[in-house]
């Protein structure tokens, strides 16, 4: 068992723009399969790059606030409550389109 609280989790920078923030849950070798389990907060206005992961999916819940993916080029708006499934392969990108209310992401990504 292990039990962790937000608090205690050292905050660090996605590998696509250390400006985002997160803060890691599980990491990559504590659940077989599991790469990671995470929350991301993306402030007004910003953005993650387009990028793809060719050997997990990534699963993501908006906790607050709204945003845009763009998936394969296709537009997805996205709202609290939401969740996304992105399979192997897929490109993706992640902008808040607030202007004033941080975009919380809870997310995961699971191996091939």
């Amino acid at each position: 068992m292990r039990l962790v609280n937000r608090s205690q989790i050292p905050e660090t920078g996605v590998s696509h723009d250390l400006e985002i923030r997160k803060k890691v849950f599980i990491g990559k070798g504590r659940i077989p399969k599991l790469t990671n389990f995470t929350q991301s907060i993306l402030k007004p206005g910003q953005s993650c790059p387009c990028h793809a992961h060719s050997d997990m999916w990534e699963v993501y819940l908006v906790e607050s606030g709204e945003g845009r993916m763009v998936l394969n080029g296709e537009e997805i708006m996205l709202r609290e409550g939401d969740c996304l499934i992105v399979d192997p392969g897929e490109e993706h990108s992640m902008q808040n389109c607030s202007s004033s209310k941080n975009l919380l992401l809870t997310y995961f990504g699971i191996e091939e």
